[in-house]
């Protein structure tokens, strides 16, 4: 399998991520500090750099105060 598969779709969802984010007024340090992650790990994530756990994931939408839809609530591309 190929490690770039799915570029697109983490892209989306580095930028649905830096959205909520700052919908929330959050800096990434706020957020990693409330998720429980390295900062270095949610920009990462947002610059859709790396496949995220689902578990991290979750950890961010709780962060963010949001449903695990609403977090995945943008157009994913399709490859």
């Amino acid at each position: 399998m190929k490690q770039t598969r799915h570029t697109a779709f983490l892209q989306a969802l580095g930028n649905r991520l830096r959205e909520l984010r700052r919908m929330r007024g959050l800096s990434q340090e706020e957020l990693a500090w409330k998720a429980d992650l390295e900062l270095s790990q949610i920009s990462r994530i947002e610059r859709g750099v790396i496949n995220t756990s689902v578990s991290q994931v979750l950890s961010i939408a709780e962060a963010l105060e949001v449903s695990l839809p609403e977090f995945f609530d943008f157009d994913a591309p399709t490859e």
